[in-house]
């Protein structure tokens, strides 16, 4: 996700905001496609998160010189899908074998592997494999999209000192906390909603969302400043071209790479029926307990 630049100087502000307008028509498809494919599940769902997984494989691809058109270029491209497919039918035991294996493309490429599987398989578990499918899925989402979009408005109202200048140079202190505050008020309001009529009480509800918001908030920063050093390295201003406006598939999800898997291993602790911005310390150490016994 592309993130917060300094603030503008009075001669070049207009100039500061130019990408405004595509940024906001690539984001509004994405959210007409997602809401659609989110809200029916099943197999609108498990094609989307399969397509976008392959999509993201052939973005990796390109970044770090896998040649189009040969035969390791469509492997890794399938070695995604196939991820996807066995993830959507939940043969969850069976998924560890594609990032396993796909040490023959290299380390950087296997790694790539490894995140994008992480990320398609824990956004499909969470929609089809909790009872809160739908609330789980867009909690993750409000949190990455708030957290951006709070990052990218805050960082150029303000600007102020950079964040990590030697990996993402328009990166500013101020938007990172901005994207932070986003994350949390984005968090709370969608477990609100979403646990309308739950057990806990409403003090314990802000409590524990706004935490777990919180932790997804940096984890998503984390994860656009670690694609941002990958795309550094490698001398790339973007992974593709795909979205107006932000780039790629990997510029625009850089961040839920990061989160989805977290958000997923969280919700292994939720009681029947609650969502994981519920779990609590309790929770957690009983899901231990269940673990450490088997």
């Amino acid at each position: 996700m592309n993130g917060q630049v300094s603030k503008p100087s009075s001669s070049g502000s207009g100039s500061n905001w130019q990408d405004l307008r595509p940024r906001l028509t690539s984001a509004a498809v994405l959210v007409v496609v997602a809401a659609t494919a989110i809200g029916l599940g099943g197999s609108v769902y498990k094609v989307l998160i399969t397509l976008t997984m392959t999509g993201l494989a052939m973005e990796m691809a390109d970044m770090f010189g896998l040649a189009r058109k040969t035969w390791r270029h469509i492997l890794y491209l399938l070695w995604a899908a196939c991820a996807g497919i066995v993830a959507s039918q939940g043969h969850w035991t069976q998924l560890p074998i594609f990032p396993m294996s796909a040490f023959v493309f290299g380390p950087a490429l296997w790694c790539g592997n490894a995140v994008i599987v992480a990320a398609g398989a824990a956004l499909l578990w969470l929609r089809l494999g909790t009872e809160t499918g739908i609330w789980s899925v867009v909690f993750v989402i409000a949190v990455v999209v708030s957290s951006d979009s709070s990052a990218y408005m805050v960082g150029r109202l303000i600007g102020g000192p950079k964040l990590a200048p030697s990996i993402s140079p328009g990166k500013t202190r101020s938007g990172a906390a901005g994207g932070l505050v986003g994350a949390v008020l984005a968090g709370v309001v969608v477990a609100v909603f979403a646990d309308a009529d739950g057990g806990l009480s409403t003090s314990t509800l802000l409590l524990r969302s706004a935490f777990w918001a919180a932790l997804l908030g940096v984890v998503a920063q984390t994860g656009d400043l670690i694609e941002s050093a990958v795309k550094r390295r490698r001398g790339v201003k973007d992974s593709g071209t795909l979205l107006p406006g932000h780039g790629g598939l990997l510029d625009r999800f850089d961040a839920l790479l990061a989160v989805a898997p977290l958000a997923a291993l969280i919700s292994l602790a939720a009681g029947q029926g609650a969502g994981f911005w519920a779990v609590g310390p309790d929770d957690i150490m009983a899901a231990l307990s269940r673990w450490i016994g088997r």
